[in-house]
């Protein structure tokens, strides 16, 4: 079941970019697997540059893995973040087209809703949401910075970056004061001539 939905939205995804299916097309017939920690997704390419379902007994030509933790970070738009976490194994060329495909393809929510609502309702939804994913995104930033300071400056669990460089400073100039003093001591201790 879901399988299909995947194949469902990842061929909607598709219907929409004629260059992702260009870029598909020269692998039709392979198979790729879409691991999600304990989670596998199997599909194969069509002859059309879409996603098929995979005969059961086939070996998968490519194994994309990514961490189901990364998943929410696709919904918030983070297709970069995601995408320097998938591990790619297998056939060169078909990872390569598959990895551009995925970091590319992008859906456009708002000509899907302007089929469903009109062209001004889609319009005004889409800015809103925008609008909405935008505050939370500051909101969000807000709040790490926030946490950041109040572990670093009051509560003091955590070292700011510039007392980390002071202590490392202060650290190496100590051990070159060991090093100096340990070949005096040695200058010392040898039998004078």
């Amino acid at each position: 079941m879901l399988d299909n939905a995947f194949l469902a939205v990842l061929n909607h995804l598709l219907a929409a970019a004629p260059w992702a299916r260009e870029r598909l097309q020269p692998h039709a017939g392979l198979v790729a697997r879409l691991q999600l920690d304990t989670l596998g997704i199997d599909f194969c390419i069509t002859p059309q540059g879409l996603a098929g379902s995979a005969a059961e007994t086939a070996a998968a030509d490519v194994v994309l893995s990514l961490p189901l933790a990364g998943l929410p970070q696709l919904a918030l738009g983070g297709v970069d973040e995601v995408m320097r976490q998938v591990h790619l194994q297998g056939n060169a060329e078909f990872a390569d087209a598959l990895g551009f495909v995925f970091r590319n393809l992008r859906w456009d929510a708002e000509e899907d809703l302007a089929r469903l609502l009109g062209d001004v309702a889609a319009h005004r939804l889409a800015d809103g949401a925008r609008s909405v994913a935008a505050t939370q995104r500051r909101m969000l930033d807000g709040a790490t910075g926030n946490l950041a300071e109040y572990l670093t400056e009051e509560a003091q669990m955590l070292v700011s970056r510039a007392a980390a460089r002071q202590f490392d400073d202060e650290l190496r100039a100590l051990r070159d004061a060991v090093a100096r003093t340990e070949k005096r001591i040695d200058r010392l201790e040898r039998p004078r001539r």
